[in-house]
């Protein structure tokens, strides 16, 4: 072993020794963060307005800080992009992450000089918490790729803005700089197939041992390594062994990715955005993921189904529930406040606190009042990929409320790899999957309001040559796995 895996071996131990302090102390460690949080920000503009300085309970904070979402925040934002001092968190932030807004535009989400480590130290800590579990260090000694968003950061009255990868590209400890790759000038390529590319041709001949970032772009990494290379990626990187990947759920894709590396590789989920950096898994086999509480984040839990009433319940980490979905709310050291980030969540273990993301509060299908959610369509479709040994690219669900004839369905946009032999028999593989883990759709398909799902092929890199028609190819941009209309699917059948 060498000196640098020996080491990373010896810093992995003490980083978990440390972590111990607030994952065993869930419920003080995380009222510690928000008896801070109050306190910071009493004087800001934000404070005064909802009385921080009279706040000493939860109950106090919920009797004064409404639940937002970022058009009801908006007013504060664009006073600190404005270039206002003390409006949402004290002094400015050190950075804009600019994201892509539904009805305003571009989204400007501060970071802060106190939230900026805790988003760099979250993703470190992910990787020595794996050196530390299986006791696999050298992939220290190879190159680690990191797919993401050009590093070229504007100006926006004197703060620098991006997207949030690019901005972390600019906090790359030193000891692994000589080991990262794509190069700064190819990162910061704008076109993403140019870039990816321009990726290709720097890493073909490298010792690849980590390689990261959402699957579906990886997806096209390894495709187009395959292409120029003739070789498996598991062929051509011997040491490839992790894959990181954050932002949608990896198992619709793992049998194509199995396929494209010619072996199965160990990999670490990660529940990274630009409000903050929230959980990461860190166990082999479980895809709980451990929720950070002392990460200048508080966090409050909504109860999916009371989540539109006037009055929701609104839970602290104490107060969960294994099983249940919950919005997850967050009040943050950059400045959000009871804040929504439209994400829905499920703990798989509350010793520690575990958890998995199980779609998004805006992306579900309820045309009958079923209340499909991402997490039932993605287990649904995994489960009948085995079943029927199928491979899929990429897909999308939505509701066919009118159709020419017969009973409402929904329909199910699928990119195949591999094609199944029978797609009516895939078709009734996925939808008793997904009668068995939703009752109400169940009920429905049994009452006879809808008809079994039905399945339209997409042809092969449709929905690349979608996102790139909209605008968002590659990148930390994702194809939402359902809708309740079919605004997507309209103009995807359109490519």
């Amino acid at each position: 072993m060498t000196i640098k895996a020996t080491a990373a071996r010896l810093f992995a131990k003490f980083i978990q020794h440390k972590n111990q302090r607030w994952i065993t102390r869930p419920v003080e460690s995380q009222q510690e963060v928000f008896s801070k949080l109050i306190a910071t920000a009493q004087h800001t503009q934000f404070g005064r307005d909802h009385a921080f300085a009279e706040i000493k309970t939860h109950q106090d904070f919920i009797a004064r800080i409404p639940i937002r979402d970022y058009e009801a925040l908006k007013p504060y934002v664009d006073r600190v992009v404005a270039g206002e001092s003390d409006i949402l968190w004290p002094g400015k932030p050190l950075y804009f992450a600019k994201t892509s807004g539904t009805t305003s535009g571009a989204k400007y989400i501060p970071l802060t000089k106190e939230s900026m480590p805790f988003h760099i130290e979250a993703a470190r800590n992910a990787i020595l918490n794996y050196v530390h579990e299986t006791g696999k260090a050298d992939f220290v000694n190879g190159k680690m790729i990191f797919l993401q968003g050009s590093p070229i950061l504007e100006q926006k009255n004197g703060i620098q803005l991006g997207r949030l990868s690019g901005i972390v590209a600019h906090f790359v400890p030193k000891y692994l700089q000589k080991n990262r790759l794509p190069s700064w000038a190819t990162n910061c390529i704008e076109d993403w197939e140019t870039k990816v590319d321009a990726i290709v041709q720097e890493t073909v001949d490298q010792n690849m041992t980590v390689i990261s970032g959402i699957p579906s772009w990886v997806q096209m990494y390894f495709e187009k390594i395959q292409q120029n290379s003739g070789k498996l990626v598991g062929e051509l990187f011997s040491n490839f062994n992790l894959f990181i990947y954050g932002g949608v759920n990896f198992e619709p894709y793992r049998a194509k990715f199995e396929n494209l590396i010619g072996r199965k590789v160990d990999t670490i989920e990660l529940f990274p955005a630009s409000e903050g950096f929230f959980a990461y898994q860190n166990k082999q086999g479980d895809p709980g993921m451990l929720l950070l509480l002392n990460a200048g984040i508080f966090y409050e839990f909504i109860p999916t189904d009371e989540f539109y009433s006037p009055h929701p319940t609104r839970l602290t980490i104490g107060q969960v529930e294994l099983g249940v979905n919950y919005v997850l709310i967050i009040s943050t050291n950059a400045g959000l406040w009871g804040y929504n980030i439209g994400d829905t969540v499920q703990f798989t273990s509350l010793k520690p606190y575990k958890l998995i993301v199980s779609g998004r509060i805006k992306h579900f299908i309820s045309a009958f009042g079923e209340h499909v959610i991402g997490k039932e369509v993605e287990q649904a479709l995994a489960q009948a990929v085995v079943q029927c040994n199928v491979r899929v690219s990429e897909f999308t669900v939505a509701p066919q409320i009118n159709p020419t004839n017969g009973l409402p369905y929904h329909e199910w946009f699928i990119e195949f790899e591999q094609e199944p032999d029978d797609l009516e028999a895939f078709a009734q593989e996925i939808d008793q999957q997904l009668r068995l883990q939703n009752s109400y759709y169940n009920d429905l398909i049994e009452g006879k309001v809808l008809r079994s799902l039905l399945i339209s092929r997409v042809a092969q890199n449709g929905f690349q040559d979608y996102m790139k028609s909209i605008g968002k190819l590659g990148g930390q941009n994702k194809i939402p796995r359902l809708a309740n209309d079919r605004i997507l699917v309209d103009q995807l059948i359109k490519i």
